[in-house]
């Protein structure tokens, strides 16, 4: 579940382990060092004031935060680590108490668990009251809850997953969403679409829907304008964007997209586009595909063989070959 990965997630932070948390190098700081209104010492303290009250043999909160940043350091993580790991390292030395325990649940914003086999999005999850960023990319999820989600969400990556029905998402999605990734699942067309509206995502600004099974052009898109507030759209990847006029239907149709497939909108293209929306029976159920072989091995090439002599009653031998793709 991904409750069980956060917990183990944090383990591997090490908050409540040197030079992190509350222990015997830093202990003092913190149980003697109150402000004159009896409250601890927090982010916002000036380090080089505490350093002054330091008792010996126990470290500075700058010489704690170096072993944190200095990339030689043993305790210091990885550089592809995410911000907000790095935050709550920094923020397990400068004030510790408030990544003790459960109270990591009033301060953690940002939640990223990538890679780690997780299956289930459990209630676990609304612990999290001030979550508004959610990564469960490259997983086993292929159903999601929205009951187990917190309302607090604005971005809710799911990609590389195997989701591939969207109804319980939709039936109490995070109403101040902004970002929707559901790029590379198991999503098909047009059973989805209906989920694809302003009625369960009246703010998203950015949708990735590439490297699914959508293939109903219209269809998809006609749910999609109800989406006021979009202006990121991703669909590359999907069989309907082999549709030879996929790119321009969908940049006349959806006015107020400014990326689609990555790519910027301009004024040119937009003009170049115009009325194109209006001309359906041009979306026809076929694709275009252009293969061009590179190099094929195991088959004998034909000009190696030495010419046969002009008049020649030797026996001929011809080869035939059959390539087959399937998409």
């Amino acid at each position: 579940s991904v409750t069980a990965a956060f917990w183990e997630h944090l383990r591997h932070l090490g908050l409540q382990d040197f030079p992190c948390g509350i222990g015997s190098w830093n202990k003092s700081r913190f149980n003697a060092c109150t402000n004159p209104c009896g409250g601890r010492l927090g982010l916002g303290t000036d380090p080089a004031r505490q350093e002054e009250a330091m008792p010996v043999g126990e470290e500075s909160p700058n010489a704690l935060m170096e072993l944190l940043s200095d990339r030689h350091s043993p305790w210091a993580l990885l550089p592809d680590c995410s911000p907000q790991d790095q935050h709550l390292r920094e923020m397990a030395v400068l004030a510790p108490e408030l990544v003790h325990g459960s109270n990591i649940f009033q301060v953690l914003r940002s939640l990223r668990i990538v890679g780690k086999g997780v299956e289930e999005v459990d209630e676990g999850l609304l612990q999290l009251q001030q979550l508004e960023e959610l990564i469960l990319s490259t997983n086993q999820i292929s159903r999601i809850t929205s009951a187990n989600l917190p309302r607090t969400l604005k971005v809710l990556e799911l990609c590389c997953n195997v989701v591939a029905d969207l109804q319980d998402l939709c039936a109490r999605p995070p109403p101040e969403l902004q970002h929707l990734g559901l790029g590379y699942n198991r999503l098909c067309g047009p059973s989805e679409d209906k989920y694809l509206t302003a009625a369960f995502w009246p703010n998203l600004v950015s949708l990735d829907l590439s490297f699914n099974n959508f293939t109903d052009l219209l269809g998809l898109v006609s749910q999609l304008s109800s989406l006021q507030k979009l202006r990121i759209l991703l669909l590359q990847g999907n069989p309907l964007a082999l549709i030879p006029t996929y790119r321009g239907f969908l940049v006349d149709s959806l006015p107020r997209l400014s990326i689609l497939d990555d790519i910027h909108i301009g004024p040119e293209e937009r003009h170049q586009f115009q009325g194109l929306a209006r001309q359906p029976e041009l979306i026809r159920s076929e694709a275009q595909v252009v293969v061009s072989i590179g190099e094929i091995k195991g088959v004998p090439d034909p000009s190696t063989h030495q010419q046969l002599e002009v008049g020649s009653e030797a026996p001929v031998i011809t080869y035939s070959y059959c390539v087959t793709y399937k998409f």
